[in-house]
């Protein structure tokens, strides 16, 4: 057998049928269900969960709401710091002072825009938690209908999407919905939307007529529209480009890549444009000023003579990343010493059996379901699916982890959310592979529970 890469289909179809089992069972209840009330039943499911898990939705970190509001003042430059009245923000972090009432936010402004009409109607008491559950909600459905192109295996996608919602730190995102977490949850939305239009303009190469090429051409260029804007709500995300050089519309690697790439050219030149005229440079200056001269949360982590991104940041955050585990408040607490074991001790607020670490925990724990990918990587490497997925994961992981900081406070890695849309498809091709057994469920039930009591205590906490 050839060692390269396919240059058939990307999303090459598994047979629908399954001898036996738990997956059996759920495939052919879900072939008698049209996908469309499934995708309602998720919304309404998903949106139930993150409204209801963080009901108070205090934004205290609110950083596009007034960024929104400035937009809609003419401006770019936020009111700060503003000490007096109904909204506040003099305890922002992450801000560029430019004058004495005026700051910068250095963050791409895609989340602002998303806000402005909400903005618009309330003011600063428009709420971006609300928006992001909803959004959140959205992410599920979409999560659906791209895994849907990419296996006939419905019981896998099911599962695949259940895992993304629920078994991942795309949950406490959406339910948080806080500066940071919108971002991830707004940039995740377009992520999936690309990849849809990728895929589905793969599979117009089936039909090799002029017209359907013509057509997987445009749908890849929108592909790339959609991808290139995700990147100005997560800039990390653009390094995600490998997938929609292997998979979508053209008949080769170069035109998928060239029809993408012009498509996502648009809105990154875009960003660049705002930056050059709201700071005068390419870059926004704030995340240098911020590495430079804003306190640190995390004693021990940060090393100032390396460069807000360096390669040698690697090593530390890849253990926080695939190694770091919960504190044990119950063990090491002297004052806890006299409290029992039980199974309510995970849920206890003075003496924990275990809790979340705010700097991360890894996404072993978290979501042990990502191991699922393991066998699709091992066995169909050369599926330009699972090849551009795998890249992507790989370009954008290491990326976030060359980053000086890793997200505080969190649950779980909050920037795996950056590269999620694309670990999923290797997820359900993985559980399509193993048939939807007893193991794939096992793990998506353990990442979901583990998720639950991860959002349990970024609400307790207060992060």
């Amino acid at each position: 057998m050839s060692a390269s890469i396919s240059t058939g289909p990307a999303a090459t179809p598994e047979p629908p049928e399954l001898d036996s089992g738990p997956g059996a069972w759920l495939e052919a209840r879900l072939q008698h269900i049209d996908p469309l009330w499934v995708s309602v039943a998720l919304f309404v499911l998903a949106l139930l969960v993150f409204v209801g898990s963080n009901p108070a939705r205090h934004d205290f970190y609110d950083h596009f709401v007034w960024q929104a509001h400035a937009f809609l003042q003419g401006r770019a430059e936020i009111a700060y710091t503003v000490t007096e009245g109904p909204h506040q923000n003099f305890y922002f972090q992450d801000v560029l002072p430019v004058s004495g009432v005026r700051a910068l936010i250095p963050f791409p402004p895609l989340p602002a825009v998303v806000l402005l009409p909400f903005v618009a109607v309330w003011g600063l008491g428009a709420s971006g938690a609300a928006v992001a559950a909803v959004l959140g909600a959205v992410n599920l459905v979409l999560c659906w209908a791209v895994l849907l192109a990419v296996t006939p295996r419905r019981a896998a996608a099911l599962l695949g999407t259940i895992f993304y919602g629920f078994g991942t730190v795309a949950w406490y995102a959406a339910m948080l919905g806080t500066t940071w977490f919108l971002a991830h949850v707004v940039s995740s939305t377009l992520l999936f939307i690309a990849i849809g239009l990728a895929v589905r303009a793969d599979h117009a190469e089936i039909r090799a007529t002029a017209t359907h090429a013509r057509r997987g051409m445009a749908r890849q260029l929108a592909a790339g529209l959609a991808f290139g804007t995700a990147a100005t709500a997560r800039l990390t995300t653009i390094l995600g480009a490998p997938f929609f050089v292997f998979v979508g519309g053209g008949g080769s690697w170069a035109r998928r890549a060239v029809s993408a790439g012009m498509g996502a050219l648009i809105p990154v030149l875009l960003l660049v444009g705002y930056n050059v005229a709201t700071t005068g440079d390419v870059f926004h200056p704030a995340y240098v000023y911020l590495y430079e001269v804003e306190d640190r949360p995390q004693p021990g982590l940060v090393n100032p003579e390396w460069a807000a991104e360096d390669p040698r940041y690697i090593p530390q955050n890849s253990g926080i990343m695939l190694l770091s585990m919960p504190l044990t408040p119950l063990l090491d607490d002297p004052a806890c010493t006299d409290r029992s074991f039980g199974l309510d001790s995970l849920f206890d607020r003075e003496c924990p059996l275990l809790r979340p670490d705010p700097i991360g925990l890894s996404l072993l724990l978290t979501s042990p379901a990502y191991l699922l990918a393991i066998p699709v990587l091992l066995r169909d490497w050369r599926r330009r699916l699972v090849a551009g997925a795998a890249l992507a994961v790989l370009a954008i992981a290491l990326a976030d982890l060359m980053h000086f900081s890793q997200g505080w406070v969190q649950f779980g890695y909050r920037f795996s959310n950056d590269f999620a849309p694309f670990a999923t498809l290797l997820v359900a091709l993985g559980i399509a592979r193993l048939r939807a057994g007893w193991l794939s469920i096992a793990l998506v039930a353990v990442s979901v529970l583990v998720n639950a009591w991860g959002v349990y205590w970024g609400v307790t906490l207060g992060w």
